[in-house]
């Protein structure tokens, strides 16, 4: 998914608005925050949510793409929790636009449940 997407970015966006792509794949760990081993997770996300994120980061000068996958349903250790993918100009147009997308994911978005 995340080669699919850096394919197509690099074909789609223009060349001289695209000199960064920054991807995040979130997995399932085996202990929690605090220590705690962990068998799992379950975890759901608001889809509208996460759209209407995307579409406004995407309005941000410098930033010429993003992509967000995010998992669903019961996982287990190792398995992917959510891909994401920011493009744009330069790091400094797009770190910060990768880390507010990341904290509104983590903290407003997805729910998720330790097993």
């Amino acid at each position: 998914m995340v080669e699919e997407w850096i394919e197509e970015i690099k074909r789609d966006c223009p060349p001289e608005a695209l000199g960064m792509i920054l991807v995040h794949n979130g997995i399932v760990r085996a202990s929690s925050k605090q220590g705690q081993p962990v068998r799992g997770m379950k975890l759901s996300y608001d889809h509208e949510a996460l759209g209407e994120a995307v579409r406004r980061l995407k309005q941000t000068e410098g930033i010429v793409d993003i992509r967000a996958w995010i998992n669903e349903g019961r996982l287990k250790v190792g398995d992917d929790i959510m891909f994401v993918c920011v493009a744009g100009r330069f790091r400094k147009d797009i770190l910060p636009v990768f880390q507010e997308l990341i904290g509104l994911i983590k903290t407003e978005i997805v729910k998720e449940e330790e097993l």
